[in-house]
């Protein structure tokens, strides 16, 4: 009887990690670099086109499109941590440096705001600090 109670346990747990793992979006484009996107106007351009049905998508730039709007409505609850971070590091970047590609995009996906409002929030909060300067 205590190793069916065992198996049953173990069993309930399996299935239960095992849902949760599919309510995560996919890792396979992780390790994008960001950095090149920001860094080159063409290729940026083609995501903000491809997010706005205005241009052909990459493999990526469709699970991006597919996954965009449960992620600004969940606060990216089904993000890796690196998808949270890619996501800020991307958006922040619109906000702040592209405003006419951000634009569109929060009308399209975030039409309430709220995603910039808590960025902005957050930008207010953050605490600037000057280094020391040795004489």
């Amino acid at each position: 009887m205590l190793l069916a109670s065992f198996i049953a346990i173990y069993l309930i747990s399996c299935t239960t990690s095992a849902v949760t793992e599919r309510t995560k979006y996919t890792t396979k484009y992780d390790n994008i670099d960001l950095g090149e996107i920001i860094s080159n106007e063409r290729l940026l351009k083609n995501y903000v086109d491809c997010l706005l049905e205005k241009g052909r998508c990459t493999p990526d730039g469709l699970e991006l499109k597919k996954n965009m709007p449960d992620a600004i409505e969940t606060d990216c609850s089904k993000c890796s941590e690196k998808q949270k971070e890619g996501s800020e590091i991307i958006i922040r970047y619109l906000i702040d440096n592209k405003p006419e590609y951000w634009s569109p995009l929060q009308d399209k996906y975030d039409p309430t705001g709220s995603y910039k409002k808590r960025y902005l929030d957050a930008k207010k909060s953050e605490v600037n600090v000057e280094p020391l300067v040795k004489s």
